[in-house]
């Protein structure tokens, strides 16, 4: 394994860092409706229990609404059920084969709340990418202690992991700002 590799792995593994990162923030309530929200409520269908994306259509009706169109007429009155169970606070309504789910207004507490939670998961995010850099160190100077490289380039390949560090913790950083901003501008 030579430099270049490892700053390959290591640039590769941060940005997978960063798209979980992004997935989790997506499951962050914000004021608007966002069919991403209901990624995590699981239904009862025929003994297994299937993401509801997988037995119903997501779409949105409005900014403070989505709609649920369940794909079999007997699954409305479970999908209903698995939604007002969840931890998401959310009481969904029946009209017909459609469910609505409105998104209910944020308390400024709330909203408080939230912007924790978002500020835990980038410095969650954070720890992975800087956890990344030690690893990538640690391979760079395994390969000047079995004389593959030298000091000077393990001192070049330092700095330019560093810059990689650098800009990946901004982009985290950048994220963050942009959900707190979601969260508090509705």
């Amino acid at each position: 394994m030579t430099i270049a590799d490892i700053r390959t792995t290591a640039e590769h593994k941060m940005q997978q860092s960063i798209e979980a990162f992004k997935n989790s923030l997506t499951r962050v309530r914000t004021g608007r409706a966002n069919p991403a929200l209901l990624d995590t409520v699981h239904v009862e269908y025929y003994g297994s229990m299937l993401p509801l994306s997988q037995v119903a259509n997501l779409s949105l009706l409005d900014a403070r609404t989505i709609g649920v169109a369940p794909w079999e007429k007997g699954m409305g009155a479970k999908i209903e059920k698995a939604i007002r169970e969840s931890d998401l606070g959310l009481n969904p309504a029946s009209q017909g084969d459609l469910i609505r789910v409105p998104m209910p207004p944020m308390t400024e507490e709330r909203r408080k709340e939230l912007t924790k939670v978002v500020k835990g998961e980038g410095e969650a995010a954070k720890v992975a990418i800087r956890n990344l850099r030690r690893d990538a160190n640690e391979a760079v100077k395994k390969l000047v202690k079995d004389k593959t490289a030298s000091e000077d380039d393990e001192r070049r390949a330092q700095d330019d992991i560093q810059k990689l560090t650098d800009r990946m913790i901004s982009e985290v950083d950048r994220l963050v700002a942009a959900k707190e901003q979601d969260i508090m501008a509705v």
